[in-house]
């Protein structure tokens, strides 16, 4: 939430006042709008990635706060579990080498990070869902010790009023409870930031949103939970479940998820940031000195504060976010769809694609989503974290003749939105040759049906078939995997198994 929350209790007015706050908040928000207030296009994208931290034996290790100490530099941080770590790259302008500029900077960054890892005996291992990872590691007592985490789950728990459930079936079918928020910290993710204009926001989210599927499809790297194999991206059914405040109850109502794809194209940031204050309600009811109103009437820009903090409750794939730079507002899109890994050239061409097909979709004159149902595009996310690089999704019929039809995720990449991101790429005057390097490792990815969790499940059974034990075959893959990611080739020229001794 990137706020300095501090532990205490809320009273009943405390949300009273608060609600209050957030309807000047967006009172101010529909002003900004209103006088055009935002500032100027600058193509400004920005990155963060979570991380896990695993020893040498491809176990968890929960020493964030020991490791961070030593890297001392702010672009790192903690995350929920004491297992996790987050890296920030500034934001860039999305122009020329800027692709080559990210992935210099992150394996200059997380070698460093590694290093330092290494001296508290853990490592960096960036992965969807760490494989070892077990329910006793996702307790309470690994929280990270932090105050808004503390608070948040003290929230959430109440909130919930009984344990949280999480009932996952996939290849095999993990059931099992939770009485704390602890297993969302098995997800981590790859969030990509994308500042745009109040005019251009709604065609870009929902671009985006169209997207989404395409994405988990082409990166899904997490196919495995306290060991059990699931679905091929177990990232989204489980942090909808670890995040559910709802009782079975407000469920049967249709009372919607904190976590959750939503339920509509949108036609202007507005609903967006309206519907979270309108459904949801506060979790952390910190309200700020700032009379939002009031420093607007003095021509002033608010912070809007409490707005920004509520929203960083709601956990959207695709966020909207408000923000001030230099005094001035900005709307960014956040992208939280990916996975985490598995090399730094993987996650940047999961970034080159995805800038490059939002921008290509946005621009169209008639875009995908007046084509596809939004019903249809839920669909093909569930369909995508099931199956990756496998999945069959639903998308528009070239020509006249509208409708859609069940597509070869793969073959509707190849065919229709590789040229598209392309496209898009060279629409921001990206080098040619970043263009096609990264889009490159797209293509070699659906050529070859490899992806991150294609690869870790083909690597786990080699090893059951080997003779190793459940627990054995897991701890072997995340080492390999481990050993491969620092090595920093792309994931579809990883050979499956194991090295001969």
């Amino acid at each position: 939430m990137g706020e300095k929350v501090v532990a205490g209790a809320f009273a009943p007015s405390d949300r009273q006042a608060y609600r209050e706050k957030l309807t000047q908040c967006l009172t101010g928000l529909e002003r900004l709008l209103s006088e055009r207030r935002f500032d100027r296009p600058r193509n400004l994208m920005g990155l963060e990635i979570e991380l896990n931290l695993a020893g040498s034996d491809g176990m968890p290790r929960m020493r964030n706060a020991e490791v961070l100490q030593r890297i001392a530099s702010r672009d790192f941080q903690t995350e929920l579990g004491m297992f996790n770590l987050e890296v920030n790259i500034l934001p860039h302008r999305l122009s020329g080498r800027v692709f080559d500029q990210l992935a210099e900077e992150l394996r200059t960054g997380l070698a460093y990070a590694h290093r330092k890892a290494a001296e508290v005996d853990a490592g960096i291992v960036m992965i969807g869902i760490l494989p070892t990872l077990g329910q006793d590691d996702v307790v309470p007592a690994n929280l990270s010790d932090v105050d808004r985490y503390t608070l948040l789950n003290d929230q959430m728990v109440a909130a919930r009023g009984e344990e949280f459930a999480l009932d996952i079936e996939g290849v095999e079918r993990l059931i099992s409870t939770s009485a704390s928020i602890a297993p969302e910290s098995a997800c981590t993710s790859v969030q990509l930031h994308l500042q745009v204009t109040p005019d251009r926001f709604a065609d870009v989210w929902n671009a985006a949103q169209a997207v989404a599927s395409v994405q988990i499809a082409l990166g899904a790297n997490s196919p495995f939970l306290f060991g059990k194999e699931l679905w091929r991206e177990s990232r989204p059914p489980l942090f909808q479940q670890a995040t559910d405040v709802r009782p079975p109850e407000l469920r049967n109502q249709g009372v919607r998820p904190r976590t959750w794809f939503g339920e509509r194209w949108i036609s202007s940031a507005y609903e967006l940031f309206e519907e979270n204050v309108r459904y949801y309600p506060p979790l952390l009811p910190i309200c700020d000195e700032e009379d939002p109103l009031r420093v607007l009437n003095e021509g002033g820009v608010p912070a809007l504060a409490e707005l920004v903090l509520h929203n960083g409750t709601v956990y959207r794939w695709n966020r909207p976010v408000y923000g001030l730079a230099d005094g001035v507002p900005h709307l960014r899109v956040e992208n939280r769809v990916l996975p985490a890994g598995p090399t730094v050239v993987d996650v940047i061409a999961n970034a080159a694609f995805y800038y490059g097909l939002v921008r290509a979709l946005a621009d169209e004159s008639r875009p995908v989503w007046s084509k596809l149902p939004f019903e249809a595009a839920a669909e093909n996310f569930d369909a995508a974290c099931r199956h990756g690089i496998d999945a069959e999704l639903l998308w528009p019929r070239p020509g006249r003749s509208g409708g859609v039809a069940k597509v070869p995720a793969v073959k509707l990449v190849r065919d229709e939105l590789l040229p598209l991101a392309a496209a898009g790429l060279d629409a921001w005057n990206i080098e040619p040759s970043d263009r096609d390097r990264y889009l490159g490792v797209i293509e070699e990815r659906c050529r070859l049906r490899v992806n991150g969790a294609s690869w870790q499940v083909d690597t786990y059974h080699r090893a059951l078939e080997a003779g190793l034990e459940r627990e054995g075959a897991l701890a072997a893959t995340t080492r390999r995997y481990g050993e491969l990611m620092q090595a920093g080739e792309p994931v579809h020229t990883w050979p499956v198994g194991f090295p001969a001794p």
